[in-house]
């Protein structure tokens, strides 16, 4: 609790179903799940394609608790899948295994999906990490959306794990944000006055018949329409659980300082869309080797020094919070590099070897993770 708004959370991470020998994707959802629900009920289930699997934590109080249900989470998957012969990666998007191959879940909503979308939804074999946080209050929280916006692509950038795609070295380090605003209602939305003005907004495509349901416009932070929370989608999942830690604990602590400039009638400066756009293009193109811009200063800095001015500013709600220790760790994921960067220095030191960047991300993924 921060004056008064809950800061909950809740973390999901969607995971590759990998087969130990080839190292390829495998469409063994359907084998994992009986298990799977035995030891984690409703929090895990299926996805989009078979070789995918999502987890979702129970409602966390702080970032402790997000760090023991992660650990739990993987740690039954992998334990699962490992006794099947398979193995989990937490990564954006597999290093060769290919999007044509892929089986579709045969549920009613993914059949309803590739047929509306066709070739830009058979194409989602992308994995990504959404923070859910509990604000409990609508006009607050479309407030704290407007002003979020502009910290999203330095969450994308500490989060980039996708290098790859279809057994290609693309030159991003975020290739999964590629493919996703391929999706139409996806990427950085636009500002709201109020929540009236946003539901003015839902209604119509609602009632034009774009939508059936609210949960069906999938923009890089949204007002989530089941849970009453706000939902930052922008990460690629993280390989390492420390990483995803890591990033909850900033979103959470960013929340905390948005709503005490909002209390304190205050507010972070509301940027057009395309600027965020700007570095948002830059997030996924560099990770954090790259440089973003500086709006206020109106300069490109290095991201480096942008990640310490934003720890200044979150330093104190973080340890109000508790979470100063897994918000500082970002200083470690920049100097060390995201888990794309880890990823391409494997595939330089092998010679090019996609297979060695897969056991990698295997053992990473497991790494913490609860036995």
């Amino acid at each position: 609790m921060f004056k008064g708004v809950p800061l909950t959370l809740g973390v999901e991470e969607e995971y590759q179903i990998i087969d130990a020998e080839s190292r390829a994707l495998d469409s063994y959802v359907s084998k994992i799940l009986p298990d799977g629900r035995v030891r984690l009920q409703d929090q895990v289930k299926e996805e989009f394609m078979m070789s995918q699997i999502e987890v979702g934590s129970q409602v966390c109080a702080n970032i402790d608790e997000v760090r023991a249900e992660l650990c739990r989470l993987r740690g039954a998957l992998i334990e699962i899948a490992e006794s099947q012969g398979k193995r989990i990666v937490a990564a954006g998007t597999h290093p060769f295994s290919r999007w044509m191959e892929q089986t579709i879940t045969p549920r009613l909503r993914y059949k309803a999906l590739e047929e509306n979308m066709q070739d830009i939804a058979r194409r989602l074999l992308i994995f990504g990490m959404h923070v859910h946080v509990g604000i409990g209050d609508l006009e607050l929280t479309i407030d704290i959306f407007n002003q979020a916006r502009y910290f999203l692509p330095h969450l994308l950038a500490l989060s980039c794990s996708s290098p790859f795609w279809d057994g290609r070295r693309t030159g991003l380090m975020s290739y999964r944000s590629v493919v996703f605003e391929t999706l139409p209602r996806t990427g950085i939305p636009d500002s709201f006055e109020s929540y009236a003005d946003y539901d003015r907004f839902m209604s119509t495509l609602e009632r034009v018949g774009v939508i059936d349901d609210r949960t069906k416009v999938w923009w890089d932070i949204r007002p989530h329409p089941k849970y009453k929370t706000l939902e930052f989608r922008v990460c690629d999942v993280c390989t390492r659980i420390e990483d995803a830690v890591c990033l909850t604990a900033i979103i959470q602590a960013l929340v905390a300082f948005l709503v005490d400039l909002r209390l304190g009638n205050r507010s972070w400066r509301i940027y057009h869309r395309d600027l965020i756009r700007e570095n948002k293009w830059r997030a996924v193109r560099h990770g954090v080797r790259g440089e973003l811009i500086d709006f206020g200063a109106g300069k490109s800095m290095p991201f480096d020094e942008l990640v310490e001015e934003m720890l200044a500013l979150l330093r104190p709600y973080a340890e109000q919070l508790g979470s100063w220790e897994a918000v500082k760790h970002a200083r470690k994921i920049v100097k060390e590099g995201t888990s794309a960067d880890h990823q391409l220095r494997i595939y330089d030191e092998s010679g090019g070897d996609l297979k060695a960047v897969v056991d990698w991300l295997a053992e990473a993924t497991k790494t913490g993770a609860c036995s």
